[in-house]
């Protein structure tokens, strides 16, 4: 097993929002106590809560606002999701945090990324949630298809879905922030956002 230590967490939750300026590379030991250095860690482009304070205070409003009623567990699978879709490395890392927090398993948060393969791991209603995660996410045909905003409808109240819904249109609008800023994973910690 291998231990990953950073050298440098000057970045400490500063991550997030874009406002580490220093790279730093990190090193860890092998089973057998080799050390192995890692590469270094990117810059941020922009620290663009700095520079938009009043957009990121809003998303913070927006994202908490969107989250009421929804499970908590099912909330993160579902950021963890749409983060993998849209390759966020800091909202995947958060989330896959936030989601253990929450008391979701190592073991399905590793399969999300084959979901509809590992179905077995899932509820039904969660498996329409990701389903409905995946095609608001990418939305290929222009549109979210019926059978799947139906098989959403079927497992969840109006008021419930519309949470959801918000909630994956928010976790799309962050992940737009950190993938263009090149936000840097491996600094949040859950209970520190």
């Amino acid at each position: 097993m291998t231990t990953h230590i950073p050298t440098d967490t000057s970045a400490g939750n500063a991550a997030n929002t874009g406002t580490s300026t220093s790279t730093s590379t990190s090193t860890s030991t092998d089973n057998g106590g080799t050390a192995v250095r890692y590469a270094p860690e990117h810059t941020p482009r922009l620290a663009w809560a700095e520079q938009a304070p009043e957009v990121f205070k809003a998303m913070v409003r927006l994202d908490a606002a969107a989250r009421k009623g929804l499970d908590p567990r099912l909330l993160e699978l579902v950021k963890v999701r749409a983060s993998q879709i849209n390759r966020c490395a800091l909202c995947v890392d958060m989330h896959s945090k936030d989601a253990l927090a929450a008391g979701e398993s190592v073991e399905r948060i590793v399969q999300l990324s084959a979901w509809e393969e590992s179905e077995h791991f899932y509820t039904e209603r969660e498996l329409a949630a990701l389903a409905l995660t995946e095609a608001v996410t990418v939305l290929t045909d222009g549109f979210v298809p019926d059978a799947v905003y139906e098989r959403a409808a079927a497992h969840f109240e109006e008021a419930e879905l519309a949470q959801l819904i918000a909630a994956i249109t928010v976790i799309n609008a962050w992940n737009r922030f950190g993938v263009t800023c090149r936000l840097v994973p491996g600094h949040y910690q859950p209970g520190h956002k």
